[in-house]
């Protein structure tokens, strides 16, 4: 009985190490042959084209917009400077500023410690997007995309334009009302590539586009390439005098100074204006006449 055991022991052995020798043979079979299939397929690739260096030539890099790009952004918005490559394959895109040959990104890796600006990137997309937040007067001039190939570096140029709106307030740096009647003052946001958030006025620094203590005060703003911002003030006395402000986001503002006076004061000063500008004219007209003067007398 033990014998029989014995040998049945010998038989369990025998057959483990036989499975596994035929285990480990069969899993380097097919290693080779995947490795060999993969030369091949690689050999068949180099087929299509006459020599290796147009094979590595078609699968070098490549920038889907080769041309350079403008961007025009308003000052405060955020900034998208886009770089699409194909092939990138292993290699490394980078975000270079020109104006100080500052490097700001290589690859997902920020290099400033300006943390307006980032990279963003979908995984197995060809898009490499500089981001900038906050754009700021400073952020304006040509950044460079580039990756570096068996050839040398390529580049990709993007030129960002920042622009800052103006606001205008039509008339001249005066405004004169009479006392009793209305202030009616326009503003006009030039240069805005979208209509701001928001358009305030203020008096002598003080926001009244919500001021329920003075009453008879309504704002109009009409929204367009030149936003319109119409402030109109009923019952106009001595206390709405000073200086008025129209001011908009990321805007460079605007103002004008507002006179309220009595029918009478105002009559007087339209005469003292129309009195001034004939004295100018006058003596405009007698310093062309010097000259000629001159030579009649000698």
């Amino acid at each position: 009985m033990r014998r029989k055991n014995s040998v049945l022991q010998l038989n369990a052995i025998f057959m483990f190490y036989l499975s596994h020798i035929y285990i480990v043979s069969s899993s380097q079979f097919f290693k080779g042959k995947r490795e060999t299939r993969g030369r091949d397929l690689f050999g068949w690739q180099q087929l299509w084209y006459s020599s290796g260096d147009d094979y590595q030539q078609f699968n070098e890099p490549i920038f889907i917009n080769n041309t350079v790009t403008d961007r025009t952004v308003q000052l405060g918005a955020t900034a998208f400077l886009n770089c699409s490559v194909r092939n990138l394959g292993e290699r490394t895109i980078s975000w270079v500023r020109r104006r100080d040959w500052h490097i700001l990104t290589s690859g997902l890796v920020t290099y400033t410690s300006d943390e307006r600006f980032q990279v963003l990137h979908l995984e197995g997309s060809n898009d490499w997007i500089l981001q900038i937040k906050y754009v700021q007067r400073r952020d304006n001039g040509t950044y460079e995309c580039q990756v570096s190939t068996g050839a040398g570096i390529i580049s990709h140029f993007v030129n960002l334009h920042v622009v800052v709106p103006k606001a205008l307030i039509l008339g001249s740096g005066e405004h004169h009302v009479n006392e009793g009647s209305s202030i009616n003052l326009v503003c006009i946001i030039d240069k805005s590539p979208m209509p701001p958030q928001y358009v305030f006025w203020y008096h002598n620094d003080r926001m009244i586009n919500y001021d329920v203590a003075r009453g008879g005060i309504s704002v109009e703003t009409k929204p367009g390439p030149k936003t319109q911002s119409i402030l109109t003030i009923a019952g106009a006395d001595e206390s709405d005098n000073g200086n008025y402000t129209c001011s908009a986001s990321n805007t460079e503002p605007a103002s004008i100074y507002v006179f309220v006076s009595e029918g009478d004061k105002m009559a007087a000063i339209s005469r003292r204006k129309s009195s001034n500008m004939g004295c100018s004219t006058g003596a405009r007209i007698l310093l062309a006449a010097l000259p000629i003067f001159g030579i009649i007398m000698s």
